[in-house]
């Protein structure tokens, strides 16, 4: 996953952890294990797809946030 492309997502979109974490419906903490891929984590299907509807991101984009290896 390349955290540092969704935090500047977010950052571009006004939102902060809290924020996103509200409207995934998780806790800071939780939301924070999965940018972070801690111990496994990672986002579902569901709220990757909610991802990309808030900053509408492109296919290439959902790519390189979710299914890199940095």
């Amino acid at each position: 996953m390349n955290k540092a492309m969704l935090k500047s997502k977010m950052c571009l979109f006004g939102d902060t952890q809290q924020s996103l974490a509200d409207a995934l419906h998780l806790s800071t903490g939780r939301l924070n294990a999965k940018i972070n891929e801690y111990q496994g984590a990672s986002f579902t299907q569901d709220e990757i797809y909610a991802i990309i509807s808030r900053y509408n991101l492109t296919s290439e984009e959902t790519m390189d946030i979710f299914f890199s290896s940095r």
